[in-house]
């Protein structure tokens, strides 16, 4: 590997560093910088995250953010690297993995960490080539500003940019590099590498640096009698489940929940096999990688669970007592419900919690999957149906309306004990219109193929508010067409 040198090129955009990540020392990552792709073009740019960061507009949009953000010159006081760690993937310890295809440029000095994905070869590549394509590129760079338009935690893509250059893959497609966004990338994974090689020093010393710079909480005396790396488990444990409720609630598939794409800050992170469901089928399995079925939708919070006990194995040697380590985690199983059920009761325009809830809820649920009803636009019938006083386009979407109407009376009079419009107005904003539908992204996947990002631009503007109407875009929150079920999605999406 090339490090970088006084004499590579540098592109100065005005960011400030800090470099936090960095600092932990040669033992976490390799320096390496970017590698080159021929005549870049810009996909689609993000200007809410590009004012995260303190870009301008025509700081965004210049040949030198073109040329920076698809690798072939660095920023200017930026430190590019790739970080080492090792993981579980579908259940199985998988050893050493690493940022095969991501390289990190820094932490900016307003705390966010900076990625390119698709930006060339790593020490951690081991038999891939480094690249994204752009059919993957425009599907993690939509569905991270999707994710964040529906309220839910989520790295965030700054901008994409493709090239010509051929990549291999089921077929031969084009290469694009896709600039993503967080507070940090620090994954379980990175500290099962260090548990799994004896490391401890450097163990402790990742666990203090997240602890110090995202969980300060953690070291205070009275929690978990003062054993800061217990809280840190505990603290990890609950954002995870409320990230998975969040996830249950609008129906998203992450696909591919191996530990090393669990994020430390409770973060949907590493956009694949993704897809939010259209029928409501409990059991959908995303990935088309995934012959046993193990991320299926229903499944997705007990394997974070199960995540939660790796990502527990690795601190053991820090936290010291085998049953704090269990306390720590102990409270999963109730976050994770409360949580879900609180979005729910949302989902419904239940201002008040009552006795009766959860079963109200899990009534609904049953009565979609039994039906095969569509998720996204059976929640936006009934926030409309509410606000109407008219349920006949709800009823229209079930086979079993005598079921449902017998639902219903149960659910008129819950919600006849609040306001009415202003249990309509919390569906509206709790319902989305819009999600980012497998044949939406394939739509906009085979105009960009042609040239034409014109598809990505207008997803980008509904998904970025999802919860608004968008007239003249009806067609985007219609029922998916029949050729949608026949779409794949697998390890290399």
């Amino acid at each position: 590997m090339t490090l970088p040198s006084d004499h590579t090129p540098t592109a100065d955009l005005g960011l400030a560093w800090n470099h936090g990540f960095a600092a932990l020392g040669a033992d976490f990552f390799t320096e390496l910088r970017p590698t080159p792709l021929p005549s870049p073009r810009w996909v689609s740019t993000s200007a809410q995250v590009a004012g995260l960061l303190g870009l301008s507009d025509a700081q965004m949009h210049s040949d030198a953010a073109l040329q920076a953000f698809t690798g072939n010159v660095l920023l200017s006081g930026s430190r590019p690297l790739a970080s080492v760690y090792s993981g579980h993937q579908f259940g199985v310890w998988a050893g050493q993995l690493g940022d095969g295809r991501a390289i990190l440029l820094g932490e900016t000095a307003n705390g966010l960490e900076v990625q390119l994905k698709g930006a060339g070869l790593t020490p951690y590549s081991r038999m891939g080539d480094g690249r994204a394509v752009l059919r993957s590129s425009i599907r993690e760079f939509l569905c991270s500003e999707a994710m964040h338009g529906l309220g839910i935690p989520t790295s965030r893509a700054l901008c994409i940019t493709a090239s010509p250059a051929p990549v291999r893959r089921e077929e031969t497609e084009t290469a694009a590099v896709v600039t993503r966004v967080a507070p940090s990338f620090v994954r379980f994974g990175h500290f099962e590498h260090f548990a799994a090689n004896g490391h401890d020093a450097q163990l402790r010393q990742l666990a203090d640096y997240v602890i110090d710079r995202y969980y300060p909480e953690c070291r205070a005396p009275l929690s978990f009698g003062g054993n800061p790396y217990a809280a840190l488990l505990h603290a990890v444990s609950e954002r995870t489940a409320t990230l998975m409720a969040a996830w249950q609630s609008v129906g998203f598939c992450h696909g591919v929940m191996n530990t090393d794409n669990m994020s430390i800050l409770g973060l949907t992170i590493d956009y694949g096999p993704f897809q939010f469901l259209d029928a409501f089928v409990p059991g959908h399995v995303c990935n088309h990688s995934d012959s046993q079925g193990r991320y299926a939708f229903n499944r997705q919070p007990n394997v974070a669970y199960w995540n939660m006990f790796c990502l527990a194995q690795a601190l053991l040697p820090l936290i010291g007592d085998q049953e704090l380590a269990k306390e720590a985690l102990e409270s999963f199983k109730t976050v994770f419900p409360e949580a879900f059920v609180a979005r729910m009761r949302n989902k419904l325009g239940l201002l008040q919690a009552r006795e009766g809830d959860a079963e109200l809820i899990d009534g609904i649920l049953l009565l979609l999957a039994r039906n095969g009803v569509d998720y996204t636009i059976f929640w936006r019938r009934l926030a409309h149906a509410v606000q109407a006083g008219q349920f006949e386009p709800v009823r229209d979407l079930f086979a079993d309306r005598t079921a449902l109407d017998a639902w219903l009376l149960s659910y008129s009079e819950l919600l006849g004990q609040s306001n009415q419009a202003l249990a309509a107005d919390l569906m509206l904003k709790s319902n989305p219109r819009y999600v980012l539908r497998n044949h939406l992204g394939e739509q906009a996947i085979r105009a960009a193929k042609l040239g034409d990002f014109s598809e990505v631009h207008t997803l980008q503007r509904l998904l970025e508010r999802p919860f608004d109407e968008h007239p003249g875009h009806e067609a985007y929150a219609d029922f998916p067409p029949d050729w949608a079920s026949s779409i794949e999605i697998s390890c290399s999406s």
